[in-house]
């Protein structure tokens, strides 16, 4: 992209309005509103800007039924710009999902599955043999420019009769390959506790607000486990993972109650629960945790500072000059929404958030705005 575009009338986060320039693909201005000139220019009056959002669990390998889907379709067309497949291919198929990363206009990054076959069916990790550990380390190395970490989903319909020992081998994997581990929680067996004492500072417990019985707080009072508030203090990551069974507004007040906010906001996005709900798109999850009580400024910061710095690029979290194009253009408008958990529970939000716009690889990208 040559010509001169001027992203106008924009509204950080921090209550400043600007117009944000950009020129071969890169931001060369941020200035007072009002005052940028260029080839072209679009007027955002109202709406906010910042960082490109940042999705830490899509499934983007587009093959694989039913965990699957576009990367475009869930990302930039949704107001992301950085998404990171959570673990879809394992070594077999890494490098297919790297070929679709380098068509797409969404930055793609990639948890490897421990399990070589990934998720060309669910019970991935019910099989010793397909936990492959010389395959896992050449995969990792061979694609270290998107790979940032291992996947293994932990739960009773991945985990078969292998019980435990699928994490004790994945943790075995990261210290191989000096990787962090995504672990997805769900049923047990294994039970959670047994799950979280394997997880070490950097690691992320995605799904960390699921209502399954084998969850993270007590079922009773809503108490958090002392052993989630061990893994807390040690520095495992939160990851929200919505998903199409993975989030539960109890469960989410009740971390709220108890000061036990999400490091990071993530999708756990694919084709059904994208066009049949209760995900649909960043921007309703978002809207979730508007409606939740957290303040905009730290949601947002959910989707990007904070991802970005988990990720090690602190570049993906900020508007600077010099830097390639990578933004998103929001609306929060009063403006009544029925939110669903992926238990069917149901909540009416007065305010929602609807990305309207991208930039990602230096180009603008009008977004899919949902009714």
């Amino acid at each position: 992209m040559n010509e001169r575009l001027v992203l106008g009338n924009l509204k950080r986060l921090d209550g400043r309005a600007v117009d944000i320039v950009l020129e071969n693909g890169r931001i060369a201005d941020v200035a007072e509103a009002g005052t940028a000139r260029g080839e072209r220019i679009l007027d955002f009056s109202g709406a906010y800007v910042s960082s490109g959002w940042i999705d830490l669990h899509v499934h983007a390998f587009p093959e694989f039924d039913p965990y699957g889907d576009d990367v475009d379709e869930i990302g930039v067309r949704r107001g992301v710009t950085t998404a990171a497949d959570a673990g879809s291919c394992g070594a077999d198929r890494i490098a297919d999902l790297a070929a679709i990363g380098a068509r797409a206009r969404t930055r793609l990054l990639a948890f490897l599955n421990v399990s070589r076959i990934g998720l060309s069916r669910v019970d991935e990790l019910s099989n010793p043999e397909w936990i492959d550990p010389d395959a896992a380390v050449r995969a990792a190395a061979e694609h270290k420019d998107i790979v940032v970490g291992l996947k293994a989903r932990i739960s009773r319909s991945v985990v078969g009769a292998s019980g435990i020992e699928p994490l004790r081998r994945a943790r075995s994997l990261a210290e191989k390959t000096s990787l962090p581990l995504m672990v997805h929680i769900g049923s047990g067996p294994p039970d959670i506790r047994d799950v979280l004492a394997l997880l070490r500072r950097g690691d992320i417990v995605t799904h960390y607000l699921n209502g399954k019985a084998n969850n993270l707080f007590d079922r009773v009072d809503g108490e958090p486990l002392p052993e989630f508030r061990e893994a807390i203090r040690r520095g495992v990551h939160l990851d929200v993972g919505h998903g199409t069974a993975s989030f539960s507004f109890r469960a989410a007040e009740a971390a709220k109650r108890h000061g036990i906010a999400p490091d990071t906001i993530s999708t756990d996005i694919y084709r059904g629960n994208r066009l049949n709900g209760p995900v649909y798109g960043m921007p309703e999850v978002l809207t979730k945790f508007l409606y939740l009580g957290y303040p905009l400024r730290e949601v947002i910061g959910m989707v990007t500072s904070n991802a970005a710095r988990w990720l090690g690029r602190p570049e993906l979290g900020r508007i600077r000059v010099g830097d390639a194009g990578n933004l998103t253009i929001f609306t929060v408008r009063n403006d009544p929404i029925e939110l669903v958990d992926s238990e069917g529970e149901r909540r009416t939000a007065g305010v929602r958030i609807q990305a309207i716009g991208a930039v990602a690889g230096g180009e603008y990208v009008a977004c899919e705005v949902r009714p």
